[in-house]
């Protein structure tokens, strides 16, 4: 049975703090359960690959064309080959003691790419390159998490159609709730081709002493379709500044402190517990480590890239 492990994160609402949410799990996976962890950032905007790695080396993998935009530039619309592990930066996190978080970072040009994609009708094209990405990777990493943008664009359709599952984060308001009943819409067009499996809904940002967030997440909760996770994540400060990529790295407890790191590591408990009812997600072969000799420079010869020591990988 085939290893089920990739993760869409995506709501058709933006404003969830959804890239926060993918930063947090991936470094909660790495730091207490040392899982190994690929973040794939599909988002133009690159939130959260500014918040695995200082703003200087992202500017150099973009400015040296080594990001997921590029990738699927050769793949898709070029029809050349492209080695995936030049993108795969390696060595991201300001945490002590993770290294094995690892990033395909992204680029402004993503929302450009998609406008090619759709004016040439490579859809299907597309479809098979993100099922031939996510298929080489599934036997390499221990989870891999798919930072979708919010709506609902061709690229964004093919990581929901081709992953294994979907989480969908939101807040506990009128806006962000009809986000999720767009999306639950979508998901019932053309069923014949195939959709993530829905992990659960995510309340994230909650006002703990809001009456009015408190309804909503009960309704959440209330409606089984959502599978909504037990755990809230609460909107605190801490989170925030969790986003904040800092060159001297922090433990952990520091940069998730208190109540945001109580309630990360409880929603990461439930989130491998779901995995570990699927049929399928138990079955992984064992993965202590990425192979050294895997690696490459993503930069080769070029210093640029000192402050982090990042290098692609795969």
């Amino acid at each position: 049975m085939p290893i089920k492990n990739t993760f869409a994160i995506m709501n058709t609402k933006g404003g969830v703090g959804k890239s926060t949410l993918v930063l947090a799990l991936a470094e909660t996976l790495a730091a207490e359960h040392g899982k190994n962890v690929l973040v794939i950032d599909s988002d133009a905007q690159s939130s959260v690959s500014s918040m695995l790695m200082t703003v200087s080396n992202l500017y150099q993998l973009q400015n040296d064309g080594l990001t997921l935009v590029d990738f699927l530039v050769a793949k898709v619309l070029q029809n050349t080959t492209s080695d995936l592990r030049r993108f795969v930066v390696r060595d991201v996190s300001d945490v002590d003691d993770v290294n094995s978080i690892f990033l395909i970072p992204s680029d402004m040009q993503l929302t450009l790419f998609e406008r090619e994609v759709s004016r040439e009708s490579r859809h299907g094209r597309l479809r098979v390159v993100i099922r031939e990405l996510l298929d080489e990777v599934r036997d390499i990493f221990d989870i891999i998490l798919i930072d979708c943008p919010p709506g609902l664009s061709v690229l964004t359709e093919s990581w929901l159609r081709e992953a294994d599952y979907h989480i969908a984060p939101t807040k506990a308001d009128y806006v962000s709730v009809c986000g999720l009943e767009v999306f639950r819409r979508f998901k019932q067009l053309n069923p014949e081709m195939g959709f993530a499996t829905n992990l659960g809904v995510i309340v994230n940002m909650k006002d703990m002493a809001s009456p009015t967030e408190d309804e909503y997440h009960t309704w959440l909760r209330d409606n089984g379709e959502n599978r909504c996770f037990a755990q809230a994540i609460p909107r605190i400060h801490a989170l925030q500044d969790a986003a904040r990529f800092q060159a001297d790295k922090r433990s952990y407890l520091a940069k998730y402190p208190g109540r945001i790191g109580e309630a990360m590591r409880a929603l990461v408990l439930e989130f491998l517990g779901r995995i570990e009812e699927t049929p399928g997600a138990q079955d992984a072969p064992p993965r202590s480590a990425i192979p050294d000799d895997a690696a490459a420079t993503a930069a080769d010869d070029d210093a640029v890239l000192h402050e982090r020591k990042s290098t692609s990988a795969a």
